[in-house]
């Protein structure tokens, strides 16, 4: 900015001076119209500013990729050829985090611990709704979706204890989806593995659709050992016995579909409601592919004051409200019909 400023403020102040009107030794030529070397000037300088801040931008962008791996510690460490990264599998439930450590065989809820100055490759999705992962500390949020897979390489240079979050509303337990990340020494975290080892329990198929049951301000949980390739299925979205793994569906796909005998796998693809059909699923004003009706007016909704509060806000209308709606052609004064998803009388 001061490329800019400078010169003006200085050129200004120059013109003024020389250009005064008792100032006889200056040049007056009125008919100047036209400086091959002016133009070059003025034009130089703000394209050169635009290449370099293109330039900055460029690299800084494709530097801070969150799927481009690591090539320094720090500002002034450069990551060794032979480092050995700590790979993490992230995965997103109503309301609480799930860590998988495929090489170490554990997993926890709710807490995430990491040696400094050691590269961490998260691979990151949800079991539930869109999610986003958060470290403010760590890096930058990344997306987690349902089966998708995301990915965050990071790296803590600072022992610690550092607030992660979800940052993306997910539901009513989303301001309580909170988890403490831990940035141990090695030998700190060498100890952290053993208590998990130690304390924790087997997370297997069941024990999973256990724990993604909706749940708020979930505490601390430590699995000592995982079912082998559990996380996959929870990527294919197929962890529930019976369902289609999307890795399954892609080849199918991919080999021209299965024709007419693909009506047989209709019911291993309806992933949505197998919450619903063991009532697990989040509150939530409808669920359409439960097959329920929608909630009863018993049901007061989030964001609605309290009857206590202000109980003739809460009252259903009971002459139609002007922006209600249009009405029925020839009727300008009705109010428009009911809806399809009315609860029925």
């Amino acid at each position: 900015m001061l490329l800019i400023i400078v010169p003006v403020i200085a050129l200004t102040l120059i013109f003024a001076r020389r250009y005064r009107a008792d100032n006889k030794d200056a040049v007056y030529d009125p008919d100047w119209h036209h400086s091959t070397q002016l133009e070059v000037v003025i034009w130089t300088a703000p394209l050169l500013i635009i290449i370099a801040l293109g330039a900055i931008t460029w690299l800084a962008t494709h530097t801070l990729d969150p799927y481009r791996p690591l090539t320094r510690i720090d500002g002034e460490q450069a990551l060794p050829a032979d480092a050995k990264h700590l790979d993490i599998q992230v995965v997103a439930l109503d309301w609480k985090w799930l860590f998988f450590y495929p090489e170490l065989g554990i997993a926890s809820v709710n807490e995430l611990a990491a040696p400094v100055d050691v590269p961490v490759s998260f691979k990151i999705t949800s079991a539930t709704v869109m999610n986003s992962f958060f470290i403010p500390a760590l890096a930058g949020q990344v997306y987690a979706m349902a089966g998708m897979q995301t990915q965050l390489h990071a790296v803590i240079n600072e022992e610690g204890v550092y607030n992660g979050f979800s940052a993306n509303y997910s539901g009513s337990g989303f301001s309580r989806m909170n988890f403490a990340f831990h940035g141990m020494s090695q030998e700190g975290f060498d100890q952290w593995v053993a208590k998990v080892k130690r304390e924790g329990k087997n997370l297997d198929r069941a024990a999973f659709m256990w724990l993604e049951k909706p749940s708020e301000q979930a505490p601390v949980q430590y699995f000592a050992t995982v079912e082998n390739g559990l996380y996959d299925a929870v990527l294919n979205m197929c962890v529930a016995p019976g369902k289609m793994c999307m890795s399954e569906m892609h080849h199918i796909d991919a080999m021209g579909g299965a024709g007419t005998e693909s009506h047989e796998n209709r019911e291993r693809l309806q992933y949505d409601n197998h919450r619903a059909e063991h009532g697990d699923e989040a509150s939530g004003a409808t669920f359409p592919a439960s097959g329920r009706p929608p909630r009863s007016g018993d049901v007061q909704p989030e964001g609605m004051k309290p009857d206590a509060v202000a109980p003739e806000a809460n009252q259903p209308q009971s002459e139609p409200d002007a922006h209600q709606g249009h009405g029925v052609p020839g009727s300008p004064d009705t109010p428009a019909p009911a809806q399809l998803n009315d609860k029925p009388n």
